[in-house]
């Protein structure tokens, strides 16, 4: 019986995840029909932080719509005040534009990322790159995918490998400490990347483009989605503690192959 209600349960997940796709795919439309960016940019917290309207445009439009595939979820996106916990019930997770910066400038590294979590475990996860017509999906315990079909992580050691990193400009007090444990991967590594958008750098990592990445301060909406799809491709995925996410809070990310699970444990933090 339990296994019966489990695959019932995958079915679920994966009629919700379709629902979700599509929409994601709507919002999509919405960055590529976009024209004179700039002249609709505003600063949030500094020159370093900015907001569109079509980041507001995106978000209002998934809002209105992804009721349809959880009625009565929370929804927690980036650019609303959050006075409600997500960790609790149902709650959709979601980015607009991930790669603001990018957006406006016209470095095409952008991403609409939606997580669905229960009492703040994510079920399902959405990434679109609209610019490169890459939609990356996934269900718990039902494998990870980009276009429809199935990714994994890579099998090489750092070694042999490209990690990415990012840096929140707008949080300057962790600049040493990223620069520091940059420069120790790097000497272990081929090379590294720095793209701008944490959703598609978890992308990468899953389906094998990069084999490590790391953060020292992401937002739930940044990681959610993308969480689960490295888990999914077989990767691993904690705090630079290397304890649990947790989609209440502010927090690090190193995600990685599985090769690379214990690298971690050998740098300074």
């Amino acid at each position: 019986m339990k296994e019966r209600q489990n695959k019932v349960e995958l079915q679920v997940l994966q009629e919700m995840l379709g629902k979700t796709a599509a929409l994601v795919q709507r919002a999509g439309e919405i960055i590529l029909s976009a024209k004179d960016i700039w002249s609709v940019t505003h600063e949030k917290t500094s020159a370093a932080d900015l907001v569109t309207e079509y980041d507001l445009a995106v978000e209002r439009f998934l809002k209105e719509h992804l009721w349809e595939v959880c009625p009565g979820a929370l929804f927690y996106g980036e650019e609303e005040e959050h006075n409600e916990d997500p960790t609790r019930g149902w709650a959709f997770v979601v980015d607009p534009i991930d790669g603001t910066t990018n957006f406006v400038r016209g470095i095409r590294q952008t991403a609409v990322s939606v997580g669905l979590a229960l009492d703040g475990a994510v079920q399902l996860g959405v990434v679109l790159d609209p610019f490169r017509e890459e939609l990356f999906t996934a269900v718990r315990d039902g494998g990870a995918f980009c276009n429809g079909r199935p990714i994994h992580v890579s099998e090489k050691p750092i070694e042999q490998g490209i990690f990415g990193m990012g840096t929140a400009i707008y949080r300057r007090e962790f600049l040493e400490a990223t620069l520091k444990l940059t420069e120790q991967v790097f000497r272990r590594a081929c090379d590294f990347r720095r793209m701008g958008s944490a959703a598609l750098d978890l992308c990468n990592v899953a389906c094998g483009r990069t084999e490590l990445f790391f953060e020292y301060s992401l937002c739930p909406w940044d990681y959610a989605a993308g969480s689960l799809i490295v888990t999914e491709a077989g990767g691993h995925i904690s705090t630079l503690q290397g304890t649990p996410l947790e989609l209440s809070r502010r927090c690090s990310v190193w995600a990685s192959n599985w090769v690379n699970r214990d690298v971690l444990k050998e740098l300074e933090v």
